[in-house]
């Protein structure tokens, strides 16, 4: 298997499981209303919250995957469109699930050599350092995910 292809598996393990932590975003999801998605206990972020905010860096890398320039602030990358019903939340976990596996995709077709590239400006590293960083930040975050999705139905 290739490195592009490993790190393509590593990433959907991620979101639809089989991976060595037993942890995914899609399972973790699952069953979330979108009443306990916007709750926020104890001051943390709401679970929304925080599944526009690891999808917000994997729309980014997408577009540039597709020859777009990076177009991408963190200071932009909490601001959860507003959800007042099932549907508007639905539409959030839908699109962070359908670009997860277009990224899935994505990653596969790099070739390697574009893995040790910059992916923009050399301040922001290699692709290979970026896609990973989005894997290590999602799973950071999936465990928040979890850990708030206890509280809240508690």
């Amino acid at each position: 298997m290739s490195l592009s292809k490993q790190i393509a598996k590593h990433f959907k393990e991620l979101h639809f499981g089989g991976n060595w932590t037993g942890a995914n975003l899609k399972d973790t999801l699952a069953g979330i209303t979108w009443q306990q998605a916007i709750k926020q206990v104890h001051g943390f972020n709401s679970i929304a919250t925080l599944v526009f905010h690891t999808n917000y860096y994997v729309d980014a890398v997408i577009k540039v995957l597709h020859g777009e320039a990076l177009n991408a602030h963190d200071k932009f990358s909490f601001d959860t469109p507003t959800i007042n019903t099932e549907e508007d939340w639905q539409a959030l976990v839908n699109k962070a699930f359908s670009q997860a596996e277009e990224f899935v995709l994505l990653i596969e077709q790099l070739p390697e050599e574009k893995l040790w590239q910059n992916i923009a400006d050399e301040k922001y590293g290699i692709y290979y350092r970026n896609i990973h960083g989005i894997i290590e930040h999602t799973h950071y975050h999936l465990g928040q995910i979890a850990l708030i999705k206890k509280l809240v139905l508690a």
